[in-house]
């Protein structure tokens, strides 16, 4: 079994990337469970439609990261748990180093009381793998412009924040190398995948 996370900013091609690592490994033969947050359970989706809501530009800081808890306990132990007992590998579309990103360097609250939060949520669940698509904020929100469908609350904030966010990413990546994978996304999708793949690979976690 493993559990892999995939993160990213806006406009880094995380999905992108996410679905088409998925399909390698069902061909390898491996039984994969995909997920998100928030989201993944019948709560976690509801949650997640108040949080990304654009009309909701007073929500405090605190309420967002309460209800990402929130939904992330239900999919934790849900979903991600129940799969991980049985072999299965769990990947998802983003984790609690969404939460130190975007809630702790982006908004600036306490990484120290986020951490503890995230430790009752998940029950001290950390993946074996993190993918982390990087991408320069700029770049990444001009992406996002193009589909204007999927513009939410997070894309409306200033690049001063994204720009605060991206460096959160690399210092939790920095801190932590032997967990997290950081790939250059601002290549050709196809590129960005051979890397992904060639890196998780190198780290042995598929064979265990």
């Amino acid at each position: 079994m493993a559990f892999i996370t995939f993160e990213g900013s806006e406009g880094s091609g995380k999905t992108t990337q996410m679905r088409l690592f998925l399909d390698w490994l069902q061909a390898q033969g491996y039984r994969v469970l995909a997920t998100r947050e928030p989201g993944g359970t019948a709560i976690g989706d509801r949650i997640r439609a108040i949080l990304l809501d654009p009309t909701h530009t007073d929500m405090a800081a605190e309420t967002e990261i309460l209800l990402y808890s929130a939904a992330r306990a239900q999919i934790v132990r849900q979903v991600i748990r129940p799969h991980l007992e049985q072999g299965w590998i769990v990947v998802c579309d983003r984790f609690f180093d969404s939460t130190l990103a975007y809630q702790g360097y982006g908004r600036g609250l306490p990484l120290d009381i986020l951490q503890r939060i995230t430790t009752f949520a998940t029950g001290g669940l950390t993946p074996d793998l993190t993918v982390y698509l990087d991408l320069p904020a700029e770049v990444g929100l001009q992406r996002k412009a193009q589909t204007p469908a999927e513009w939410t609350r997070f894309e409306a904030e200033t690049l001063a924040f994204h720009r605060r966010v991206r460096a959160g990413y690399l210092a939790l990546a920095a801190a932590e190398p032997h967990r997290w994978v950081v790939v250059d996304a601002d290549r050709p999708i196809a590129v960005v995948q051979e890397d992904i793949r060639k890196q998780v690979l190198d780290r042995g976690i598929l064979s265990s």
